[in-house]
């Protein structure tokens, strides 16, 4: 198991910064009840459902798929298929094809059976994470960050796991905040109009051996909308050459076919291919005309080189056709984000993205492959694009994402969400955000609409946690000598910090600001089973990354802690995240079949 592995995903929610604040809300006026969790199940019981639900997984990585059938004649496969189910390479052996038509896939001197193999080198593509540390509060009072509700992390991490021990992923690869963020938790829904229920909870901190270190758990849920006027979807997917593997183009049509199942009369789709030029394979078909779009969906072909920006063109030239008022307008970019035709470059698709997204129509990103896998380009397409970002790393997570979370995914509540916490100098001496490092933002950005913040779709949960170091804490916290010291300019009573929310409706341009203050009063020794989970994947993550932050973290105190949280029973992604955690500590074994 490589040391370095590491995880992230942990919410977002919170934002702000004004010393007169208006629409403030106490959370609470008292300690909150702590849940308190009782087992039905016994120990033996647990594990063999933990067992049970992560062995299901094994096969979900073969990629059995029927290989692709080239219209040109022949198909290529990667080294994963079993050649005993190889469909079309004979075919390939006996055609007779230009060699300017095959040089970016065939080996130089091709033979009967020919399979094109992966190559042994890793191009992915990654944007450099540096961890947050403790910081002061007298230097930094502030703390801000976009929310993000993406959950591509854990899904890549996941994989890497089952398929090869985890090879080839980098700390770059984990973001804390998506491994958290994967994760249903049970938060209050949005009441009397609101735009989020919002809860906090102050623990104990599990990883932290110091009683004046105390864990802060943020957490919102957005109010769940309905179907409504309905969706103008266009499916934007890349049919390049690099496509071909099973675990890409055909992974993608699996994916596609899932969510179109759920659409319905009231909303429209139009599928864009794009390789070295783009085509239009179907437009504006109802929802409900499923035969015709699984039809478009099984003509894709992997062939060429990767022209992302035609595409991208071309498909929100299509969706503004098509563009539904008071609907939900969405592109949704299938690929592995190897684009090297066109404007490929990080900053220039931004550029892009920027452009194109004045058209109030949001863009989702849905990863898919390895090898050449460009994560960084995903998630900027996906942040700048006003839409979420997932990894799809087999046909149950197209699932979870396309079909039992799919409202969640097309329908955005609120745009732009930005949070920050802002911190009482005469009670607080340090803090530490987990995660979040690449969605920092000045503390001046809060109010400032012109900047982005991430976006919530309907009836999602974001977290948050921070490590919140009291002033009574003999912690050695680096801080900056000031002539004007304003440690005791603090806000008068128990108040620690505020949490500030910032947002706007999704067709505005102007955010709404609430703010909740949270005391020292709402402090409990005992963790309830949301706060204990959220914290279990941030050590998780920690761990994976082998951070100098990781404290006392164990996988087994993880493991032995999540598990008894009564949702193992009957929630499967639980269950198959303490699987995972058993696989890197020796507990479970991978299959032979890697």
């Amino acid at each position: 198991m490589k040391a370095k592995i590491a995880v992230l995903m942990i919410g977002c929610i919170m934002a702000a910064a004004c010393k007169q604040i208006p629409n403030v809300k106490q959370l609470t006026e008292e300690k909150p009840n702590v849940k308190q969790t009782v087992l039905s199940a016994s120990d033996s019981e647990i594990e063999k459902r933990i067992k049970t639900v992560g062995e299901s997984y094994d096969g979900l990585y073969d990629y059995n798929y029927d290989g692709l059938q080239s219209s040109r004649g022949f198909g290529f496969f990667s080294n994963s298929v079993n050649k005993a189910d190889l469909v079309g390479a004979p075919a390939m052996a006996e055609a007779e094809m230009a060699e300017d038509n095959c040089d970016d896939y065939m080996p130089a001197e091709p033979f009967p059976g020919v399979i094109y193999e992966e190559p042994d080198w890793n191009t992915e593509g990654y944007n450099e994470i540096k961890e947050s540390g403790i910081i002061s509060v007298q230097t930094q009072p502030f703390s801000t960050f976009g929310a993000d509700v993406d959950t591509a992390s854990y899904s890549n991490l996941r994989r890497r796991l089952y398929e090869n021990d985890g090879h080839g992923i980098t700390d770059n690869a984990l973001r804390v905040e998506e491994l958290v963020n994967y994760f249903g938790y049970d938060y209050p829904a949005a009441k009397n109009g609101e735009k989020f229920g919002v809860v906090t909870s102050l623990t104990s901190c599990p990883w932290v051996e110091d009683k004046n270190t105390m864990l802060l758990r943020i957490g919102i849920k957005a109010q769940e909308i309905d179907a409504g006027k309905g969706s103008n979807i266009v499916f934007l997917v890349d049919t390049s050459g690099s496509m071909f593997e099973n675990n890409k183009l055909p992974l993608v049509q699996k994916s596609l076919k899932t969510l179109q199942e759920q659409l319905t009369d009231k909303d429209t789709v139009s599928i864009v291919t794009y390789a070295g030029e783009d085509k239009v394979v179907c437009e504006g078909v109802k929802g409900s005309d499923h035969s015709s779009i699984v039809k478009a969906i099984d003509s894709f072909e992997a062939w060429g080189s990767t022209n992302g920006e035609g595409g991208i063109n071309r498909a929100y030239e299509i969706a503004e056709k098509y563009f539904v008022k008071g609907g939900n307008n969405r592109v949704i970019l299938a690929t592995d984000g190897d684009l090297n035709v066109g404007v490929s470059s990080e900053a220039g698709l931004i550029s892009l993205i920027e452009e194109k997204k004045k058209s109030d129509i949001f863009l989702s990103c849905l990863g898919f492959g390895d090898g050449n896998y460009q994560d960084d380009k995903m998630e900027a397409l996906a942040d700048h694009g006003n839409g979420n970002y997932a990894y799809i790393d087999c046909s149950r997570e197209a699932d979870r994402v396309l079909k039992d979370e799919l409202w969640s995914t097309l329908y955005t509540v609120a745009k732009d969400v930005k949070f920050q916490v802002e911190f009482n100098p005469a009670k607080v001496k340090g803090y530490r955000l987990v995660g979040y490092e690449n969605r920092a933002m000045a503390a001046e950005d809060f109010a400032n609409d012109k900047k982005d913040g991430g976006e919530v779709g309907s009836g999602q949960c974001v977290t948050a946690l921070y490590e919140v170091i009291t002033a009574e804490s003999d912690r050695d916290i680096p801080n900056v000598e000031s002539r004007y010291n304003n440690a005791n300019q603090g806000v008068d009573g128990d108040e620690l910090l505020t949490v500030n929310i910032r947002y706007k409706e999704p067709d505005a341009s102007e955010s709404q600001l609430k703010t909740y203050p949270v005391t020292k009063a709402m402090y409990t020794e005992a963790m309830d089973d949301d706060t204990s989970w959220a914290a279990g994947v941030a050590q998780f993550g920690m761990l994976m990354r082998n951070s100098e932050y990781k404290g006392t973290s164990s996988y087994r105190e993880v493991y032995d802690r999540l598990k008894k949280d009564p949702r193992i029973m009957n929630d499967d992604l639980r269950a198959e995240f303490l699987y995972v955690i058993g696989l890197v500590n020796g507990d479970y074994k991978r299959s032979e079949n890697y």
